[in-house]
């Protein structure tokens, strides 16, 4: 049985920064590829940026420059720094990890088998 847990989430004004936090438990995920993903009413859940085993990254176009994973393995815990936030990030943001060996950025949702229960992050104009 394993959980993620996201925090951090709250309303900011465009240009301003959050910090979100994922906390899992249950099992170790030093060797998982994590990634941040987000979902907008009315809209597919998207990935936002993952990082693999290795500490490689890969972010979505929409916030390169802006967005900045890291991870800590001792912690079980991976973050999402949130700057220059414009309206359109407004989403839930979910944390997800794969269950075996994430050798490699992985995008897609089918890959990842552990999801948190989201995070709100809403940003006003």
């Amino acid at each position: 049985q394993a959980q993620l847990v996201e925090s951090g989430g709250g309303l900011v004004q465009a240009e301003g920064s959050l910090r979100l936090s994922c906390v899992a438990s249950g099992r170790t995920f030093s060797r998982s590829a994590m990634a941040w993903f987000r979902q907008a009413p009315g809209k597919e859940r998207e990935f936002v940026v993952g990082i693999d085993w290795f500490g490689r990254a890969d972010y979505a176009d929409s916030v390169k420059g802006r967005f900045i994973i890291s991870r800590d393995n001792a912690k079980n815990t991976a973050y999402l720094q949130m700057n220059n936030l414009k309206p359109e990030d407004t989403a839930i943001y979910y944390c997800a990890v794969t269950a075996g060996a994430g050798w490699g950025v992985e995008s897609r949702r089918a890959a990842y088998d552990y999801w948190g229960q989201g995070t709100q992050v809403t940003v006003s104009s």
